[in-house]
């Protein structure tokens, strides 16, 4: 397929579409399924682009490039400076101009054809046109060389915007797939329903064993762009959409901050806390790294576990561990901003003693002479699973 066929229609943005590429997490990766189908609303990745100023240079070029209706050839030279600026080898393609080519073309099409798809979905799921047109038409390109015979059965099916159909099958539904989604009015709609067109093909439900999506989609397409853009970031790691190495988990955390629960400093939001005793928030410092070394203690898995400051916990460590006339030293708001290296980092970790059927661990760091014993209460429910704290004590040196 000629690279000119994939730029069809990307090169004229739209507001929508930029704004939905321009939010997303970057999110290192070594692979690309480390995240999966709906995940791709909030994250940026390149499959072993494992640095955050890689990363950071790729997702740019690629958001400048909708912003100016640039084509896959003017990204190519992007591309190429990117590579080289940041000394990026051994990614797949790397070596040869046939795979630069291949390897460009998908992250390019992937990239503008998902975003093209949420910019649109936003469009048509905008209450003032849903009032209009409410049905949607799934459409076909005539352009493509090689139809896949699946999406040739879906050309011209019109189903209303709340059919089940489009949580699963709202285009692109593969590398390269160029389908796309109109919006018709109700009379149109059920017109198309009286010419036998408003019915899914029999088995569209089914699913295929090796990729684990409906048939005729291909692996990790089978969402709808843009439908879980306003989902919190932590949802998706903990309903296991998104996978990631430890190692990479800190820059994750750098990153989801600019769009999650984490817009105080954790000193700033101890002062409101003690200051505003009615406050109930709990502030998001970002998630667990190193959970091998937390399940054998917990007795589960608490991969893609939050760590949580619990309003609460500032206001009991300032009750109950003030200074004890000891070595017992009161901790300061500052103190807080070290919850993290605390736990990540810990010089030991322990099982504490459960309360209220919740389990515990005491973490512990010498920093700077003095040592921080943080107990962390492991919370494990089906969508906010968290270590959060429950009390923080410093002891400085005799």
């Amino acid at each position: 397929m000629p690279d000119s066929a994939l730029t069809v229609g990307f090169n004229t943005p739209f507001q929508e579409q930029i704004d939905f590429l321009r939010a997303k997490l970057r999110l290192p990766t070594e692979r690309w399924d480390d995240i999966m189908r709906s995940a791709h609303d909030r994250a940026f990745i390149v499959a072993g682009a494992a640095k955050a100023d890689l990363l950071a240079d790729l997702h740019a070029s690629l958001a400048q490039a909708a912003t100016d209706g640039r084509g896959l050839d003017a990204w190519r030279k992007d591309f190429r400076g990117i590579v080289e600026k940041h000394g990026w080898r051994g990614w797949t393609g790397d070596g040869t101009k046939g795979g630069e080519a291949w390897r460009t073309r998908v992250i390019y099409q992937t990239n503008m054809a998902t975003s093209y798809a949420a910019g649109r979905y936003r469009q048509l799921t905008d209450p003032g046109f849903l009032a209009l047109r409410p049905f949607w038409r799934y459409i076909h390109s005539d352009s493509v060389m090689h139809p896949r015979p699946w999406h040739l059965a879906w050309h011209g099916l019109t189903l209303r915007h709340d059919h089940e159909f489009w949580k699963t099958h709202f285009p692109p539904n593969g590398w390269g797939c160029q389908c796309r989604v109109t919006a018709v009015s109700k009379r149109e709609g059920e017109a198309s329903a009286r010419a036998g067109l408003a019915d899914p093909p029999e088995g569209w439900r089914a699913v295929d064993g090796k990729s684990g999506e409906p048939v005729g989609i291909d692996k990790g397409f089978g969402y709808t762009p843009g439908a879980s853009v306003d989902l919190p970031l932590r949802q998706f790691v903990q309903d296991k959409l998104i996978t990631y190495p430890p190692a990479i988990t800190r820059a994750l955390t750098v990153d989801v901050n600019r769009y999650i629960n984490a817009t105080e400093q954790p000193a700033d939001f101890v002062r409101a806390v003690i200051a505003d005793k009615g406050r109930r928030d709990p502030l998001w410092l970002g998630f667990v790294e190193k959970p091998s070394e937390l399940n054998a203690l917990v007795e589960s898995d608490v991969t893609g576990f939050t760590v949580l400051l619990p309003a609460d916990a500032p206001r009991h460590v300032q009750d109950h561990h003030a200074w004890d006339g000891g070595t017992q030293r009161p901790a300061t708001a500052s103190d807080y901003q070290l919850i993290m290296d605390v736990l990540n980092t810990a010089d030991s970790l322990k099982k504490g003693n459960a309360e209220n059927g919740h389990k515990r661990v005491v973490a512990s760091k010498v920093i700077g002479g003095e040592t921080f014993r943080a107990v962390f209460e492991v919370r494990p429910g089906k969508k906010n699973r968290a270590l959060a704290l429950v009390t923080l004590a410093i002891k400085t040196a005799k």
